[in-house]
């Protein structure tokens, strides 16, 4: 029988089965949810078929209305949890724990790189990039819609941290370091919005026949920045689960907001 001093929960057992196959689970997720995204896709394409083009909606309201409150739900769960020093708390610490001593460093060194593609410069430079690119090619409103999501999101981020002011986790690789607060993940949060809503404006201005490579290439962007934040041990699991579902949330209400307008404007124009 084993010492009780010593004995592991079965927290500590999944958070150290995780950290020892994070690697695989990584990519395991990233392909569910590219093949999960694809299967999305061709139900929304085979749905809009047969509808003219002013009828042609990329969000339903009921479907953005189901998504931003499921979200929610989620990112409140979470909060209390975190809030309440609850059980996923005790989850987190032991999977940063076990990361930090199972995972190598040339790895590490890898998944540094691949984290900055959510850095707060980095999208804020892309931001106004696409932001003069529309107003060239006169989408003023799409222009407007832009900005005014990726400044919501930070916003909404800054205040959440603010708010909970959680510590991150300790880690010693030293690859990247962090000075704000970690609940909930800016990288995670801000990746969903901007390559979500990146995708938006894509799909919108670009021929059908790239649609389905848009789709796939900003949900791979978002699983991968989020989730190397895990793995490198500047922020907790639920840092990240909330800050995807806070950003989804914010994602689909702008994005869905943008599509209403934009479906009345083609009324309008065909009447």
């Amino acid at each position: 029988m084993a010492d009780p001093a010593t004995r592991r929960g079965p927290s500590e057992m999944d958070a150290e089965w995780i950290s020892r196959h994070a690697l695989t689970l990584w990519a395991t997720l990233l392909a569910a949810t590219l093949v999960g995204a694809d299967v999305a896709w061709r139900r929304a394409v085979r749905r809009r078929e047969g509808l003219d083009a002013a009828a042609r909606s990329l969000l339903r309201p009921m479907t953005v209305l189901a998504i931003v409150v499921a979200m929610l739900t989620i990112a409140t769960a979470i909060a209390v949890e975190v809030r309440g020093a609850a059980g996923l708390t005790v989850f987190d610490a032991n999977l940063a724990r076990d990361l930090r001593a199972n995972m190598p460093l040339p790895v590490l060194r890898g998944i540094a790189v691949v984290t900055h593609a959510g850095d707060g410069l980095v999208l804020g430079i892309a931001t106004f990039l696409v932001f003069v690119g529309l107003l060239l090619r006169r989408h003023y409103r799409l222009a407007v819609t832009w900005v005014a999501t990726l400044v919501g999101t930070a916003l909404i981020n800054g205040a959440l941290k603010a708010w909970f002011q959680r510590e991150r986790p300790l880690h010693d690789h030293g690859f990247i370091v962090e000075h704000s607060y970690s609940f909930p993940s800016g990288h995670a949060s801000g990746s969903m919005v901007f390559y979500g809503m990146l995708g938006y404006v894509l799909l919108v201005l670009c021929p059908a026949r790239w649609h389905r490579p848009i789709v796939i290439a900003c949900v791979a962007m978002i699983t991968l920045v989020g989730i190397s934040r895990i793995l490198l041990q500047v922020h907790y699991f639920s840092d990240v689960m909330a800050g995807y579902a806070t950003g989804l949330a914010w994602v689909t209400l702008c994005a869905g907001s943008a599509e209403y307008l934009r479906l009345r404007e083609g009324r309008r124009a065909v009447q």
